[in-house]
């Protein structure tokens, strides 16, 4: 049995039709396969390695980190410095009335926990999320999920859940006092890269703050960098009750967290006591690849340009062929004709040696995502190549 029968046979798949690139290494911007074919990576693992793989300031954080301790509780009990410091620097990084964290696996936990704290807080059950919205695949995080073709397979879900529709300013009369919270991507990212008004935003600020509900901003796609901002709340001169993070957090190393005032993530702590508990979140390997991770985008001074790289990417894929481009920094949705159309453009990327990628509530449109840290060659190369790939497709 070769390898690719192997993966097949012996793990769960995840779709009828996976990609099935061999990947031998990986290095910055590049995914090499066994064959020694390198592929410019331009979709950072689904927003993930934001800062390239295999950054050697992540690697040396974690060979430290491995030279002292791995796994040595669960959460919450021992004090770990790399959990201090990991805390200590995001609330430095983000307003005072964010200043607790609650770390966690993945994204999805992240939102779970979200969901929790501020029913906990409020003493209310109504969630309120947007259509077209993705917050991740377990049930709660897939109970505020916009996409009903993906949950129905999957009913009953979690009750008082309802939907209004993004970027809308009627529906916002529809969040009320029986709203515990409000989950929203501050720019949703599997609907195809949907940016809303500064306007909308804060006026979705002011109604959850008139009524009492939570505001939560599921910054698991959009944060570290990803959009020009470290955190894309920052477009909108807004600040969440509550903030969920992942994905680039961890430089390659899976860990999210939920962030809040400390009053609030306090009430986690009794009432009862044990409120949210997790064997694994806050892992010292995974903590100390994200301070390092963190680091890296502020003291190379990454942000300041991503929004001219992503002008530089956006006009090597230029095409006729393209309806629209929708990019907020290095986040893009290019969308076409037809479904058809994104998985001939995608298909032939990988064969140029292109990763590129669809989204799951989207299907017009192909995303791109790069590494922040990309450079301007490696992104004008991957751009002809996408730009002959369209040519090709269409």
């Amino acid at each position: 049995m070769n390898s690719a029968e192997t993966f097949v046979k012996h793990l769960a798949q995840t779709s009828p039709h996976p990609l099935k690139l061999e990947v031998s290494h990986a290095e910055g911007a590049h995914i090499f396969d066994v064959h020694g074919k390198k592929y410019y990576d331009l979709i950072s693992g689904i927003a993930v390695s934001n800062i390239g793989h295999r950054h050697p300031k992540v690697v040396e954080a974690i060979k430290d980190q491995l030279d002292q301790y791995m796994h040595v509780m669960a959460y919450g009990e021992f004090i770990q410095a790399p959990q201090n410091e990991l805390a200590k620097a995001l609330s430095q990084a983000l307003p005072n009335t964010l200043d607790s964290c609650y770390f966690v696996n993945s994204g999805t936990e992240a939102n779970e926990g979200a969901l929790k704290l501020a029913k906990r807080i409020t003493g209310r059950t109504e969630i309120v999320s947007c259509k077209k919205s993705y917050h991740g695949s377990t049930h709660g995080s897939l109970s505020v999920s916009g996409n009903e073709v993906k949950k129905n397979a999957f009913r009953p879900l979690l009750p008082d859940v309802k939907f209004i529709t993004f970027n809308l300013e009627e529906d916002l009369s529809q969040i009320t006092e029986r709203t515990a919270a409000v989950i929203i991507e501050p720019i949703q990212g599997d609907a195809g890269v949907r940016i809303p008004t500064k306007d909308y935003i804060q006026k979705l600020r002011q109604r959850c703050t008139t009524v009492g509900a939570q505001l939560i901003f599921d910054e698991i796609q959009t944060g570290f960098g990803r959009t020009g901002k470290l955190f894309a709340f920052e477009h909108f001169d807004v600040v969440p009750d509550i903030l969920t993070i992942a994905k680039a957090f961890g430089g390659g190393m899976p860990i999210g967290a939920f962030i809040s005032d400390k009053a609030n993530m306090d009430l986690l702590s009794h009432g009862p006591m044990l409120g949210h508990i997790t064997t694994f979140g806050g892992h010292p390997v995974n903590c100390a690849a994200a301070l390092a991770n963190l680091k890296v985008i502020q003291e190379e001074g990454l942000i300041e340009h991503i929004e001219g790289k992503g002008r530089l990417l956006e006009k090597a894929i230029k095409h006729p062929s393209i309806k629209e481009i929708r990019r907020i920094g290095l986040m893009f949705a290019v969308e076409f004709d037809s479904p058809d159309t994104v998985q001939k453009i995608v298909g032939r990327c990988l064969e140029l040696g292109v990763i590129t990628f669809w989204f799951l509530s989207c299907p017009g449109s192909f995303r791109l995502a790069p590494p922040i840290n990309i450079n301007n060659q490696n992104l004008e190369n991957s751009g002809r190549l996408i730009h002959q790939a369209i040519s090709e497709s269409t």
